[in-house]
């Protein structure tokens, strides 16, 4: 006889405080929109019955602005009474939290309704129902991140950020130097600490470069074929950096673009796709040739500027743009090619898949992904042409032609008939909502830049 599947996760329960009698605490989270983890601490006796009956939380969750506040005009707050919904736990993502001083475990959560069915704006449901799509085609997604941040000092200088002292030379990192071990070292033991915190909790991340400017860093997770899977690694990763630094003394920041004239913050998904055999359908000995990459290629291309708006979903997020950055601002694709928005990487012909390279790491994984694979389908079912790969420097062969700015973004996700296909397009009008309302709220600040020029001068 099978086991319910309730009984099979409150066994997860047992074997993990059995496992763990030093836990006293678990942290019960959930990403919001702007995929900062929000959620409720618990007592380890409570935890038995979250998974067996769950937690309350209120619908109005996935509708906080950047701020933490409600944005009423998506109607998820006092229009519904800012009533509660049902969060159960995701299997597999119960662990500890190395950083905590008092012993403490983790357990994901994501949102249902009352009667049971997934919640519609939960960021993991618009993303569940784009890989059911995948599912109906007998296709499974195999992905992996690639998550860019900066290690900064916990004082700021004036409200900016600036680079921390190294602990082992004391000086503060000022030239670019991608790639450079040196840097590692300088600050290895908080990033160690980062790579052991990872395979304590289950998160797949083997390794972790310099990037190109002072204290950035870039982790990679490995390919694992479940994107909803991928994208809960990518959030805890996200969480367990911010800690982990924080215990070296220092903050982190995923911000797409914190310092100006240096490189951005970005977040990098490596896609393919299993036929029902497990076999890589872009497999190929030319890329080219292939008609299913092809057409997945062409179908991300036609989407991107209507994904815009989840792949760079902030104000700051179009400041990160630039040739000398290595970030993408047209629809293209290339063979092992960096200048592109999509790069076919062509080490072997088993490992053929898509590197998306377009969104900074402010991005939430979720809604991220189910724009990309919402291009994906769209490709694949439509049997949609890339045109020709780009050889060579794209970024002197196109003019810039995706949205530049949060408005014009959210304007091409309004208007998408391809996206509101894909997802609910009730969500797009509360992710619409959400962000139109930070925007207004940018624009009618004053920076201090205003001041400078205009102040005594007109």
């Amino acid at each position: 006889m099978s086991v319910p599947p309730r009984a099979v996760q409150l066994n997860e329960a047992n074997a993990f405080l059995k496992e763990h009698p030093e836990v006293l605490y678990v942290d019960l989270l959930i990403a919001d929109m702007n995929g900062v983890v929000r959620g409720k601490r618990i007592e380890r006796t409570s935890l038995h019955k979250v998974y067996e009956k769950g937690i309350n939380l209120p619908a109005s969750l996935f509708a906080l602005d950047i701020n933490g506040s409600t944005v009423e005009s998506t109607g998820l707050g006092l229009d519904i009474g800012d009533a509660d919904r049902i969060c159960y736990p995701i299997p597999g993502t119960l662990s500890n939290e190395p950083w905590q001083k008092r012993p403490t475990a983790q357990l994901l959560m994501t949102m249902h309704e009352l009667e049971g069915e997934p919640f519609f704006a939960d960021p993991r449901e618009v993303l569940r129902q784009v890989v059911s799509k995948f599912t109906e085609m007998g296709l499974t997604i195999c992905a992996a991140f690639e998550l860019e941040f900066y290690l900064i000092d916990q004082e700021n200088v004036n409200g900016r950020p600036q680079p921390p002292r190294s602990p082992i030379s004391g000086k503060r990192p000022q030239s670019t130097q991608v790639y450079l071990i040196d840097d590692l070292d300088e600050y290895a033991d908080c990033l160690q600490d980062i790579l052991e915190g990872a395979k304590e909790q289950g998160i797949p991340a083997d390794a972790i470069v310099k990037e190109s400017a002072p204290a950035q860093f870039e982790v990679n997770l490995h390919h694992v074929a479940d994107p909803l899977k991928a994208c809960d690694y990518a959030v805890l990763l996200k969480r367990l950096i911010k800690n982990i630094a924080y215990d070296h003394e220092m903050d982190t920041t995923f911000m797409a673009k914190p310092y100006p004239g240096q490189a951005g913050n970005g977040l990098h998904v490596h896609i393919s796709v299993l036929d029902k055999d497990g076999n890589n359908i872009f497999t190929s000995e030319d890329p080219e040739q292939n008609a299913a990459l092809r057409h997945a290629i062409g179908g991300v291309l036609e989407t991107l500027p209507a994904s815009m708006a989840f792949l760079c979903p902030n104000v700051n997020s179009y400041r990160r743009f630039g040739a000398q950055f290595y970030v993408p601002n047209a629809p293209s694709w290339g063979l092992d090619n960096r200048t592109v928005a999509l790069r076919v990487p062509t080490g072997s012909p088993d490992a053929v898949r898509i590197e998306h390279r377009v969104a900074g790491a402010d991005a939430n994984p979720y809604l991220m992904m189910a724009a990309v694979l919402a291009g994906v389908h769209h490709g694949l079912t439509n049997k949609v042409e890339p045109g020709e790969p780009i050889e060579g420097n794209s970024y002197e062969q196109l003019e810039q032609s995706l949205p530049n700015n949060l408005r014009d973004a959210l304007r091409e996700l309004d208007d998408s008939e391809i996206l509101n296909k894909y997802i609910d397009p009730k969500y797009i009008d509360i992710f619409v909502a959400c962000k139109e309302s930070e925007l207004e709220e940018f624009e009618h600040s004053i920076s201090d830049l205003e001041y400078n020029w205009y102040l005594h001068t007109v």
